[in-house]
């Protein structure tokens, strides 16, 4: 009983020796840092110097300021330029310590001046426009490819828009290597990208996040597509008039019934006899073949009626009726 008592004696002087030195070293070190410190602070403070704006001179060479794309920096502008929401009905708040003017591009790197020196810069790396491509005739016909891109520009933290990676190659197929099988197996393969009104192919590509690789991408697909087309598969052997993309006049059962009428006819009236090639390039057939051409191909509609109408009606002979 002693002993615990005597313990428990020893634990509390302990404890209230160790709490009086730990308040009384506190005070003691505060006060001598802070005191330090705000004299040391005291010795340290200077006197604010002159903007850099207003020791600019006014030819200076703007270029070396803002020599590439930069942030926002209020001490190299020399403009009382403003920005943000007015408060009270006041003022835009001021360029310096403006968060606002440093979180959109700026366009202080593309100066009239420096747009001029990177021209200059760029000259001696480029050639001479050739002089035989003088009309935009003569442009397509050496350059078919037509590559479209788009550049934006957007208030924001990014100079980069997400958009700007899409690449849109146009060629016609008329500019291609292409033959009758061929033109037609690439636009059963393109489906809706061709446009046979105006013979164009078009392709758009954005799957890379990049545009070189959008491009590449496309070139790579437009050149698939025209090794593909050349390709003759075993089974486009067994196809039949059934399966064609469109109607061919050329050993068609509507060729033989023409030419088949036609010489029944000219029996029947004891005319000069004429070959196959003769009564194949005579207007009336000519007129004929048009005519059922455009009917199974573009369908029955009240032009392609009225023409075939009239083509058979010159090839019976029948025209007064």
């Amino acid at each position: 009983m002693a002993s615990a008592v005597r313990l428990f004696w020893v634990l509390r002087s302990s404890a209230n020796y160790s709490t009086a030195l730990r308040t009384a070293s506190g005070r003691t070190a505060g006060a001598s840092v802070r005191g330090g410190r705000a004299s040391q602070n005291a010795r340290q403070r200077r006197e604010p110097g002159i903007p850099r704006t207003e020791k600019m001179e006014v030819d200076q060479d703007w270029t070396s300021v803002y020599p590439a794309a930069a942030a926002f920096k209020p001490s190299a502008v020399p403009l009382p330029v403003r920005m943000g929401y007015p408060v009270k009905r006041g003022v835009p708040p001021v360029k310096e310590g403006n968060l606002e003017l440093l979180k959109i591009p700026n366009f202080l790197h593309l100066t009239p001046v420096a747009i001029r020196k990177h021209c200059a810069a760029l000259k001696d790396f480029c050639t001479e426009w050739p002089s035989a491509l003088d009309n935009d005739e003569k442009c397509l016909h050496h350059f078919p490819i037509e590559i479209d891109t788009m550049d934006y520009v957007s208030a924001g933290p990014s100079v980069r828009n997400p958009k700007a990676r899409v690449v849109t190659l146009r060629v016609k197929l008329s500019s291609l290597n292409l033959d009758d099988h061929a033109k037609k197996k690439l636009i059963k393969l393109v489906g809706e990208r061709y446009c046979k009104g105006t013979d164009t192919l078009t392709i758009t590509t954005d799957r890379c996040p990049l545009r070189r690789q959008n491009y590449d991408y496309g070139v790579y697909l437009l050149t698939v597509l025209f090794h593909e087309s050349w390709k003759t598969e075993h089974w486009e052997g067994e196809k039949t008039d059934m399966d064609m993309e469109e109607f061919v006049w050329e050993n068609s059962a509507s060729e033989n019934c023409a030419l088949d009428t036609l010489l029944r006819i000219r029996s029947a009236e004891k005319a000069k006899e004429a070959s196959r090639e003769e009564l194949l390039a005579s207007e009336i057939v000519q007129d004929y073949r048009k005519s059922v051409v455009l009917l199974k191909n573009e369908g029955e509609t009240e032009k392609n009626l009225c023409d075939y109408k009239n083509s058979v009606k010159r090839l019976l002979n029948m025209s007064a009726l």
